[in-house]
């Protein structure tokens, strides 16, 4: 939850007021401090004395990924180098990476942000917490390894490359939680199970996140597991993992207010979109000194809510993200998300979480194959239904997304898995 001085609850208006106050100074010292926002805010005719308060904050600029890149590596830093005590980096697989910069304050906020989502997940000092996120310039790692110190808890730093080595300290140390993507956790499930080893375990949570991930493949994690599974999310050039987190409801992301304000906006038009309407969603870090940003279009797609939460919590809350506004397909003029697939096929109850996409070019007309897994039995026990089966999935497919798609099914663990962010679509349009 977030607090006020007499350590009460916020109100709604309380956590305005506080906003207000944050983004006043905020929108001063870029102002100041930052040359790209300074020429931004000129060109609107905008002067820091304009901004009395977090209504006015339509009146800003937007910042995007293209905005960090052009001013690689550290153009947009709001303080001296001499103040940032860590830099992280997004991996650049679609362009020049993107540079953010920490100061000891910004990191200590970011380990107390991700520490509330741990106790919103239920973990305290009596956990013993395996951070299975990479480690390195990916905000993930060292995220929610300072965000479980802080908590109290006990720190287990395996970051990924050795799923056997992972699961023999999970079972030899007592993990209780495990913080990594769903699709790693998903891998990790199969190596229990290949090994009978999920009764040997103490696992009770898992803080999931750096991944869109469905509800379908939450219960899944959770019924291979027998464990709660939580949703974190977060983006490097707001801060890292943290930004927002649901609770043990599972109603939705609650965004600690207090430090990003959120905004859902037409994609098209960058309107505000009315609450409980899907949109793109932008964030404006109200405290942060080394790489502050304004109204940075994130390109997730959500909807917010502010009715308070079963849990007490009156903080905005995300609803599961819908994907992404620019890593959409589309495919003969219709708009496909991976996440559209991975419902349907998880919905299907006969088929694996994993799956390829395929998009190609064939006589200027697109297609999509989509790569199913299957369970072993089909291709020993069942091998007569594989065609009805690959009718069945068709079908089903077709119904979600609009499209007619080739199904092709494929045996079990053919599929590569992946220990970070998993790999859904291979689009072949873009590589010729």
């Amino acid at each position: 939850m977030i607090w006020n001085e007499a350590k009460e609850c916020m109100s709604r208006d309380q956590l305005q007021t506080l906003q207000s106050a944050r983004l006043v100074k905020l929108v001063d010292r870029v102002y100041h401090n930052v040359e790209f926002y300074r020429r931004k805010m000129q060109e609107l005719g905008i002067e820091p004395g304009d901004i009395k308060g977090i209504e006015d904050i339509t009146k800003l600029p937007f910042t995007t990924k293209a905005d960090l890149r052009d001013n690689y590596p550290f153009g947009l830093f709001a303080v001296p180098q001499s103040q940032i005590v860590r830099v992280h980096a997004s991996s650049g697989t679609t362009g020049k990476a993107t540079v953010v910069g920490y100061t000891r304050k910004d990191i200590s906020v970011w380990a107390e942000c991700v520490a509330r989502a741990f106790a919103q997940a239920g973990l305290g000092r009596d956990d013993v917490i395996q951070i299975a996120y990479g480690y390195g310039l990916f905000t993930g790692g060292l995220g929610a390894h300072y965000g479980a110190e802080n908590l109290g808890a006990t720190v287990v730093p395996m970051s990924t490359g050795n799923t056997k080595k992972l699961v023999t300290m999970m079972k030899d140390f007592g993990a209780t939680a495990i913080a990594c993507t769903p699709s790693y956790l998903l891998h990790i499930a199969e190596t229990l199970e290949a090994g009978d080893d999920i009764k040997d375990i103490k696992l009770k949570a898992a803080i999931c996140g750096a991944e869109p991930w469905t509800e379908q493949m939450r219960k899944q994690i959770e019924e291979k597991l027998h464990i709660n599974a939580f949703d974190i999310y977060g983006l490097s050039e707001i801060m890292g993992p943290g930004v927002a987190c649901d609770c043990i409801y599972h109603k939705g992301l609650h965004v600690n207010e207090d430090h990003f304000f959120p905004e859902i906006l037409n994609p098209d038009t960058l309107a505000p979109c009315a609450e409980d309407e899907t949109g793109e969603l932008a964030f404006t870090t109200l405290t942060k000194e080394g790489i502050p940003l304004l109204r940075y279009r994130t390109r997730d797609l959500t909807s917010i809510s502010y009715a308070p939460c079963e849990c007490g919590r009156t903080t905005a809350r995300l609803s599961r993200f819908k994907g992404r506004s620019d890593d959409m397909l589309i495919i003969r003029g219709v708009n496909v998300f991976p996440s559209q697939v991975e419902a349907a096929l998880l919905e299907m109850g006969e088929t694996s979480p994993h799956y390829m996409m395929i998009v190609d070019r064939i006589n200027n007309l697109d297609t999509l194959e989509v790569q199913v897994e299957v369970d072993e039995a089909f291709f020993f026990d069942r091998l007569s239904e594989l065609d009805s089966l690959t009718k069945k999935i068709g079908h089903v497919l077709q119904q979600a997304i609009g499209l007619a798609v080739k199904v092709k099914l494929v045996e079990p663990n053919t599929i590569e898995r992946s220990m970070g962010k998993a790999v859904h679509v291979i689009d072949k349009r873009k590589l010729v």
